[in-house]
């Protein structure tokens, strides 16, 4: 027996597990909470839990090593805090979802919050279907279906009507009914660079009990082939662990969060973020929790907002555009064309070898398809192998992309202003880098990856959700980060980001012509002379090749005329 199962049978012994007559829970992967649904509603002697762990998705992408210990790690020890208190629990190993349910011995139908992610949702609906499964609505979140319809209307959907319309009704940072400090957002001040003052706080680390040590084994044994480093150090996987992530973040992060939240710099993957997102997107912190908690906090007023704003706001704003458009299934009514499965993010450009035969695998699961191929601007191009490792020569994504195959993790402004941005720059297909960045991030699930990747930071659906294309030169990152400072590349000269922005909207102007946010970037990307445009196009065409190659980038020197 391993270490957990015999944890657990020793936990078991004596609670009178005995099937019959107990309501069955079954508990998904990202519902690891006791605080809110039928666990929190049902006395232990009346309560039954089903946790599945499921080999075969967690081979279905090549998903990051820390992610896939940090979820089985996390579930092993939410089964043994729940027999701790007196909750039979069954713990199945099953080659799906699905099929662990359909063969549990329950006399009465087994009852589940609604899944978060639409891949678990679409395998357990046949079990929906013939009474098998019970959903009841999932209550980790903090808003309803009804606050998105009501807040943005029909055909375009913006984040702060959303906003502004929750923040109203749930009465959090209002004042006689204005908006605290006489703004709904201080974003325009929290955009500083960060110097090297105030000082960093140190991430915590984390004590590795034996169930942590047998899942990471059991990750390096049998997910060899996956990315990524695995840190058993770095890894929150009990309930005390949770708690001791959030009162670091409090104490540590949260005062400086505000001014520094856009802040990037080299070899410092977090600033002031919390990196609580994992934790919330597996339900240990109950985000209700720490949004009453962050309110309650004596904190600059920027600050306070700014991280209201990413919990109450963008975080419950994409769920809902997800599950409105179908995960982008469906805009504005129409049906959109869908990889037949799930696809690997680049990661067999990069490394030579396929990964797995996806189709047969998602047929199989019955997990559905690969996900929306929506493209507005019609980017086709694959993920470089500059995203898995290679040395690309261009500083900023070198630093990043490295300090996500550590970690599994790089903050919001990383992920959008150079990943996203520099993928938008090469024309890479939204529903590849989607599918890097799932399989990329410990945080990353279907409903995260789909509307923030593929729906904002790719531009993919167009307008919809975002007022233009966060796409930009090498000035933004110069001036947001120290970047530039230690690259081959100079900002104002020989960097390529800058001509391929001039070439992207070029390029795309059919598009962005219709975007009002873009008229003026567009009126001046035509001024440039034609021979500047020219040169735009001839170093988009240059760098995209040498990427896709997976050839590092030099500086080539170009006459004045060409910048």
């Amino acid at each position: 027996m391993s270490v957990f199962s015999r944890a657990l049978e020793a936990r078991l012994r004596g609670v009178g597990a005995e099937a019959k007559g107990r309501r069955w829970v079954f508990v998904a992967y990202d519902q690891l909470s006791g605080e809110v649904g039928p666990i929190a509603t049902t006395t232990t002697r009346e309560l039954g839990i089903v946790l599945v762990e499921c080999p075969e998705k967690a081979a279905r992408r090549p998903y990051h090593r820390q992610k896939l210990a940090l979820v089985l790690s996390n579930l092993r020890h939410f089964a043994l805090q729940q027999a701790e208190r007196g909750v039979v629990v069954r713990h199945l190993v099953a080659p799906s979802y699905r099929a662990a349910l359909e063969t549990l011995d329950t006399s009465a139908p087994i009852t589940m919050m609604r899944a978060a992610e639409r891949e678990l949702r679409t395998e357990l609906l046949p079990l929906v279907e013939t009474g098998r499964l019970t959903v009841l609505p999932h209550e980790g979140w903090l808003t309803t279906s009804d606050d998105f319809r009501a807040a943005v209307g029909e055909r375009a959907w913006r984040m702060d009507a959303f906003y502004r319309h929750v923040r109203k009704r749930l009465g959090v940072l209002m004042e006689n009914g204005k908006p605290v400090g006489g703004r709904w957002s201080f974003d325009a001040e929290n955009r500083s660079k960060w110097r090297g003052e105030p000082s960093l706080p140190t991430r915590p680390t984390f004590a590795v009990d034996d169930v942590t040590r047998e899942v990471c084994d059991l990750v390096l044994a049998r997910f060899a082939r996956h990315p990524g480093t695995l840190t058993p150090e770095a890894l929150p996987t009990t309930a005390a662990d949770a708690e001791r992530a959030w009162t670091w973040a409090k104490s540590e992060c949260l005062a400086s969060f505000g001014p520094f939240e856009d802040a990037m710099a080299a070899g410092e993957r977090h600033l002031f973020h919390t990196m609580i997102s994992p934790l919330l997107n597996l339900q240990r912190l109950s985000a209700k929790r720490v949004l009453a908690d962050v309110l309650a906090m004596d904190l600059p007023l920027a600050s306070q907002e700014g991280f209201v704003r990413q919990i109450l706001g963008w975080r419950e704003y994409m769920r809902h555009v997800h599950e409105a458009t179908d995960g982008f299934r469906v805009l504005r009514g129409a049906k959109q064309p869908c990889a037949e499965a799930p696809g690997d993010g680049g990661h067999g450009g990069w490394s030579g070898e396929r990964w797995t035969d996806a189709v047969a695998d998602a047929q199989r699961a019955g997990g559905g398809d690969g996900g929306s191929l929506t493209s507005v601007l019609g980017s086709k191009g694959d993920v470089p192998p500059a995203y898995w490792g290679a040395p690309s020569g261009l500083r900023c994504l070198d630093d990043v992309v490295k300090g996500v195959w550590d970690e599994g993790y790089s903050h919001h402004i990383t992920r959008l202003m150079v990943l996203s941005n520099i993928a938008m720059l090469l024309d890479v297909a939204p529903r590849a880098l989607t599918d890097w960045f799932w399989a990329a991030y410990v945080d990353a699930y279907d409903w995260v990856v789909e509307a923030n990747v593929h729906g904002m930071s790719t531009f993919g659906v167009g307008d919809l959700l975002t007022t233009k294309p966060y796409v930009a030169g090498s000035a933004y990152i110069d001036k947001m980060s120290d970047y530039c400072g230690g690259c081959r590349f100079d900002p104002k000269t020989t960097c390529p980001l800058t001509p391929m922005y001039w070439a992207f909207l070029g390029r795309h102007r059919n598009v962005l012509e219709g975007v009002d946010r873009m008229k003026l970037p567009l009126a001046s990307e035509a001024r440039r002379a034609h021979a500047k445009k020219r040169a735009d196009a001839e170093v988009f065409e240059r760098t995209r090749s040498a990427l896709a190659r997976g050839e590092e980038l030099v500086p080539e020197q170009r006459s004045p005329r060409e910048k």
